[in-house]
């Protein structure tokens, strides 16, 4: 199956940590486990479910369980342990069923977007063919396998199977795996659609239901390699993790404006790639959180982290946003690439209403590289007229026809270290030669791209253009000199000694979050006071980050970390020359 399963130029997860030189970004950042052992392999699986006669085999959308179910009777077998193996699919509606159920959800034949959804797994299942489904009293041991084998109410020992999100946007890609329900692949981008709105919404909630009491989770990433670990020592992970410090797991994309900053800059990478477009820095929905023992990897899902310990984690952000982490930070690479699309991000109350989405993209661009003619595009020109923009675009969209979009939208110099607001609503893109430090709020997916630059995607077809939905939430009172004025940031000094500075750089009324820049020159103890905080260390080569825990990790330049509420206080060093600096976000 290798090769075969995955459609991408991005490298596996290895099985041990290929090691990183100090000062030098980090892209398999690992948590160290507190107690307990990371297991590798079938051999040490099927031992340990030998001993239980019925055994719940759980997981996630895209995992091959049919590989797992091979992989576990080859070495029941070897023991002469019997085994029989029922397949949850059995219970599930037809997929006509199953088609009109989420039919409501997946908006038709808008390619990009849907609703998330309001069903549940069990949704998906005939309560009627669930409840014959008994343990074989002829087999040592009953299996019961695939996505929402908890549901089939018989107590059996539980293991969750996960899948990283990335991998599994790889195996669609390659046509390895379906959505929920269904016995073909489609096509990826229609995948992801009901990925996004229907399955992992499902799904997720599924896992925190188990998540609690499952007794085994198996990273299987690695088809024919998993590892695993016990539920009781992946929770204590969990909350370790939830009141020291932590960092994600980064995965990269290339796109048809992509750049070469970070294939110069991060190691690791596959250079065989047009280019790099974006990093996901801490897109928490799409990340994950690595942990390691004995220098061997193990993948879970952010949210595994939230379901478990999300009150620690958020904080006073808790009571409003439940599980979902509600800020994000990515990078998008435009050096040496194109621009981005001219572009805006809904209303909150648009989001809810169309998407049932609880929050919108409340973005800044944060510049941290940039060269001497980059530039940002930025809200509207004064003499802007609604109706004469709106004919522009789908004149060119019509006639494939390249638009002097500056005719219309402001383009404005950027420089390293500066703060652009983008609050809904408000035209923007970056323009090439930037390094963008993305900060926002979490959801990513609701772009609505006005006009981009009569350019195929890496595909060689258009990228879809959502001039309607846009033209609904642009706001056109957002022009003129009124962009530098509420739009661009001005740092202002908080507060500075012999040890560092801090800045407030202050957001637009409209972002849920704020930030602050601290120039680091050796030492300082911050308190969380109740909020989760957001780091990147923007300028200078390492920094340690010591919780009241005891737990102290280091991070390398261009590196997001996350000190969740219940850390107390960090205290934050500066082991590079010349001064540190980083941006750290909050929620307001």
């Amino acid at each position: 199956m290798a090769g075969s399963h995955r459609k991408t130029s991005q490298y596996l997860l290895p099985l041990q940590h290929p090691g990183t030189t100090p000062g030098s970004y980090d892209i398999y950042p690992a948590h160290p486990l507190p107690e307990g052992e990371i297991y590798t392999g079938f051999a040490k699986l099927a031992a340990e479910l030998m001993k239980h006669r019925v055994v719940l085999l759980d997981g996630y959308i895209g995992v091959f369980f049919k590989d797992i179910k091979e992989q576990l009777i080859r070495f029941f077998e070897e023991q002469n342990i019997s085994s029989s193996w029922i397949d949850i699919s059995v219970a599930m509606l037809t997929e006509t069923e199953i088609s009109n159920l989420t039919a409501p959800f997946l908006g038709g034949d808008d390619p990009l977007f849907g609703t998330r959804t309001t069903l549940a797994l069990s949704d998906f299942f005939d309560a009627q063919k669930l409840n014959v489904i008994q343990k074989d009293d002829s087999a040592a041991i009953t299996v019961v396998y695939g996505c929402g084998a908890g549901l089939c109410g018989l107590d059996g020992f539980t293991v969750y199977a996960d899948l990283p999100k990335n991998e599994l946007q790889f195996r669609a890609r390659a046509g390895a795996v379906t959505n929920l329900g269904r016995e073909k692949p489609g096509d990826p981008k229609a995948m992801y659609k009901q990925f996004y709105f229907v399955d992992w919404v499902v799904l997720n909630r599924h896992k925190q239901s188990l998540l609690p009491s499952v007794d085994i989770f198996i990273d299987t990433q690695r088809p024919e390699e998993i590892t695993w670990i016990k539920g009781k020592h992946l929770r204590k992970a969990m909350k370790s993790m939830s009141s020291s410090v932590f960092r994600v797991r980064p995965w990269f994309e290339p796109g048809t404006w992509g750049g070469d900053w970070m294939l110069r800059n991060i190691g690791g990478l596959n250079p065989d790639v047009p280019n790099y477009a974006w990093s996901f820095e801490l897109i928490v929905p799409e990340n994950g959180l690595l942990l390691s023992n004995n220098n061997s990897l193990l993948e879970v899902s952010f949210d595994t982290l939230m379901f478990l310990e999300a009150e620690a984690v958020q904080g006073d952000a808790f009571e409003e946003y439940g599980t979902d982490f509600p800020i994000r930070f990515d990078f998008l690479d435009t050096f040496g690439g194109g621009n981005l699309s001219v572009q805006c991000h809904p209303q909150k109350e648009y989001t809810k209403k169309h998407f049932n989405e609880n929050f919108t993209q409340e973005e800044t661009y944060y510049i941290l590289d940039a060269a001497e003619d980059s530039s940002v595009y930025l809200g509207f020109q004064e003499d802007i007229n609604p109706e004469a923009f709106e004919l522009a675009l789908r004149e060119s969209f019509a006639e494939n026809r390249e638009l002097d979009i500056e005719k219309y939208v402001k383009n404005l110099p950027a420089r390293k270290h500066d703060l652009f607001l983008i609050p809904p609503g408000t035209i923007h893109a970056s323009g090439i030669n930037n390094l963008v430090l993305e900060i926002s709020s979490t959801p990513y997916i609701f772009t609505f791209k006005m006009y981009d630059w009569v350019r195929p995607d890496l595909d060689g077809k258009p990228r879809p253009l959502n001039i309607k939905r846009a033209m609904e939430n642009l706001c056109f009172d957002r022009r003129g000199a009124k962009v530098e004025q509420e739009l661009v940031c001005r740092p202002a000094l908080i507060h500075e000694d012999e040890t560092h500075s801090l800045f407030h750089l202050k957001t637009h009324p409209d972002h849920l979050y704020d930030v602050h820049r601290i120039h680091l020159k050796s030492r300082v103890e911050i308190p969380t006071e109740g909020k989760f905080m957001v780091f990147s260390l923007v300028e200078g080569s390492r920094v340690s980050v010591t919780s009241h825990n005891g737990i102290t990790m280091h991070f390398n330049y261009a590196e997001t970390f996350v000190v969740p509420a219940a850390a107390g206080f960090i205290t934050l060093s500066n082991l590079g020359e010349g001064t540190a600096i980083l941006v750290k976000a909050f929620v307001k």
